[in-house]
């Protein structure tokens, strides 16, 4: 295969398909070197052309509080009270740096979602 930057859809795919070829090829082997150059290409076209935004900051903190089987109840104790957490949830209220920083180290939530 001619490796070359990935510049148009058919591009993409092409790799893609290569890339499916090569799934099993054995690390520092030709192959192998060519499957690491190959997702490369294609993981730098996907980011350009398929970017996804990070998720609303309320629905990861709800998200997060599913994993760990939290309640409202829960996480109120960092937010700043029963009420205060109730209007964060539903939107009523904004989220602070503070509660961001709060959440972000006592529940391991990714700071960029909680500053999307």
């Amino acid at each position: 295969m001619n490796i070359k930057p990935i510049k148009t859809k058919k591009d993409y795919e092409t790799a893609l398909k290569k890339i499916d070829e090569l799934f099993e090829a054995k690390p520092n082997t030709p192959n192998g070197d060519l499957l690491d150059v190959l997702t490369t290409l294609v993981e730098s076209y996907e980011q350009k052309h398929f970017n996804i935004a990070p998720p609303d900051p309320i629905e990861a903190i709800k998200f997060r509080m599913e994993q760990l089987g939290l309640k409202q109840t829960d996480i109120a104790e960092v937010i700043g009270g029963k009420n205060r957490a109730s209007e964060i949830l539903n939107k009523k209220r904004e989220l602070t740096a503070k509660m961001m920083r709060d959440l972000h180290h006592k529940y391991s939530i990714p700071a960029e979602s909680l500053l999307a």
